[in-house]
């Protein structure tokens, strides 16, 4: 780590199967480890796919209470003392929709309608305990525009999925896959973790070598290449283990909570 020169000013942290299995609380010694980051004056970002809605109760469980947090893979920056958001990085969702039903005919839709909940045209795997959750055709779905649009297919494999999704052109779409099963997640064009972060760094004045990231996901490819230096947890899919300067320990090992302790102690 001494390629910062001294403790990172900004430190983006992802969420599920980062600082805890979806499901289950943060532990301990990470809330502590994170909480000792900012009463150090680093920048701590929780940076997920999450929305808004779902990103909110792991922004207290931390006790953050001011700052910034980027919600929908990038796509929504949060002002985390109000837990608004300040900016939405939306697009017209229909024509990927088109596109995607035509590779996919039995493709389930979700989008996200900020703040309030989600659109489906379907019941996925996904989790939507918090906000309004509405049944709707494709119509309906691709009638506004969205920060985030996910994609499952129940009668395919994600091996499947992502041979037929080479062919798949949205001219203003950017899209991610999931690491386990066949689903994906389309945002905007060149929305991501690390465009997102890159935009934020440069608002916060914090120099390029001062930034930590810390992910495990395919949607981290780009926060762990826009980082100073990156850290993959030890679960994470083999092609993110190759983008990151370091692997840490899984969340069960508080993997989290041994980057931060080399420079921050709760």
């Amino acid at each position: 780590m001494a390629v910062l020169g001294g403790a990172p000013k900004l430190i983006a942290l992802d969420v599920d199967g980062t600082l805890l299995s979806t499901g289950v609380e943060i532990s301990a010694r990470v809330i502590a480890a994170v909480r000792a980051a900012v009463a150090a004056g680093a920048h701590v970002v929780v940076t997920t796919g999450r929305t808004v809605l779902t990103t909110r109760p792991v922004l207290g469980e931390l006790g953050l209470t001011e700052g910034h947090a980027l919600c929908s893979n990038g796509a929504v920056h949060i002002d985390v003392a109000r837990g608004e958001p300040v900016a939405v990085q939306s697009f017209d969702p229909a024509p990927a929709v088109l596109a995607l039903r035509a590779l996919f005919p039995e493709m389930i839709f979700a989008a996200e309608r900020v703040g309030v909940g989600t659109w489906a045209t379907g019941h996925g795997p996904g989790e939507y305990s918090i906000g309004d959750f509405q049944l709707v055709d494709h119509r309906v779905l691709s009638s506004q525009p969205t920060p985030r649009l996910n994609g499952w297919w129940p009668s395919g494999t994600a091996e499947e999925m992502l041979a037929l999704l080479a062919s798949l052109d949205v001219p203003d779409a950017s899209w991610v896959h999931g690491e386990y099963g066949p689903w994906l997640t389309v945002s905007r064009r060149g929305v991501s973790k690390g465009w997102a972060l890159e935009r934020l760094r440069r608002v916060l004045g914090v120099a390029p070598d001062q930034t930590l990231a810390i992910g495990d996901g395919f949607n981290d490819r780009e926060m762990l290449r826009w980082a100073a230096h990156s850290v993959a947890m030890a679960s994470s899919p083999a092609d993110v283990l190759a983008l990151a300067d370091e692997v840490t320990g899984d969340v069960a090992e508080d993997g989290v909570a041994t980057v931060l302790e080399r420079w921050f102690v709760g």
